[in-house]
């Protein structure tokens, strides 16, 4: 699902009284509140859906796949998400 099937998804299941483009909007206000909350540091946790954190990544050594060299890996931010158990007993 891309973010076009995700707009028409809220739109369809809010209602006719909902437009294409105010359902686009609230997507859109959900995906930068959450951005928003992890770029502070913050962890996003929707009770029943999961929770997505910013995790620290250390400095590393890697290898180049094409010439085998080592390469110095600087280390980093990355965001993680951690599926709730209603999400996960609804994939079963």
């Amino acid at each position: 699902m891309n973010k076009a099937e995700l707009v028409a998804s809220v739109a369809k299941a809010l209602g006719k009284d909902t437009s294409k483009a105010s359902a686009e909007k609230a997507v859109a206000a959900t995906i930068d509140s959450i951005a928003a909350a992890l770029k502070k540091g913050q962890s996003v946790q929707l009770i029943g859906f999961g929770t997505f954190k910013v995790v620290a990544r250390k400095a590393r050594i890697g290898v180049n796949p094409k010439t085998g060299e080592k390469i110095k890996i600087k280390a980093s931010k990355a965001v993680k998400f951690g599926a709730g158990k209603e999400l996960k007993s609804k994939l079963k």
